[in-house]
């Protein structure tokens, strides 16, 4: 087993899953009524939780109820933390992953994820296969993309997971003006799915350098 390939995937998999259960616990909030349509905020306009003075964490459902879709979201997203940390490298875990991701996206879990989730799945297909490709790789190369995979992975995570915090409460310290704090918001989910994406690569290396 490639196991920093899969660790990789896991990583992936427990930060949108709890970002799909965060939309869906705020489209609860919203109580038993209708989405108005399949685009909503997760974030209803004017929460006293939140500095964003309109909604926000869009999201993309067909259940027509802001509970509903909620609760969906939240056990969803639940089941994709465990699929994701214990069942991911199974024979048919990469499929499954992406399904359940599909899932989520269908019922609120959030839009943003999509970028992340189906390079996340790609990668799955390779937890339990060889990386002959990635051994064209130059071996210095390989060795300090081997060296640099936990911190590559690190900064992803602390980029996503600060991003996020960021969209649901609207507070950078310093930082007052919306339409800037939104710039700095996407330029850091930006900046990481660069740092996953070069996680990936290191992931390979490594597990090739540990093979």
């Amino acid at each position: 087993m490639n196991r920093a390939t899969r660790m990789n995937v896991a990583t992936i998999g427990v930060i949108f899953g709890f970002s799909g259960m965060t939309h869906g616990f705020a489209e609860t909030l919203q109580g038993n009524t209708p989405t108005g349509g399949m685009f909503i905020n997760a974030i209803a306009a004017g929460s006293s939780w939140t500095r964003w003075s309109e909604g926000g964490e869009g999201a993309f459902t067909i259940v027509p109820n802001f509970l509903i879709t909620g609760i969906l979201a939240m056990l969803i997203g639940v089941v994709i933390i465990i699929w994701s940390v214990r069942f991911v490298h199974t024979p048919r875990g990469p499929l499954v992953f992406l399904l359940l991701f599909i899932l989520l996206f269908l019922m609120g879990g959030g839009i943003g994820q999509v970028v992340f989730f189906i390079p996340a799945w790609a990668v799955a297909t390779r937890i339990n296969k060889p990386l002959n490709w990635w051994r064209m790789l130059p071996a210095g190369i390989r060795s300090g993309l081997s060296r640099a995979w936990p911190g590559l992975l690190t900064v992803a995570s602390l980029l996503i997971l600060t991003s996020l915090g960021i969209a649901i409460f609207g507070y950078i310290p310093g930082v007052q003006d919306m339409e800037q704090m939104l710039n700095i918001t996407l330029l850091m989910v930006g900046a990481s799915l660069l740092f996953f994406l070069l996680a990936f690569v290191a992931g390979f290396a490594r597990d090739i350098e540990h093979a």
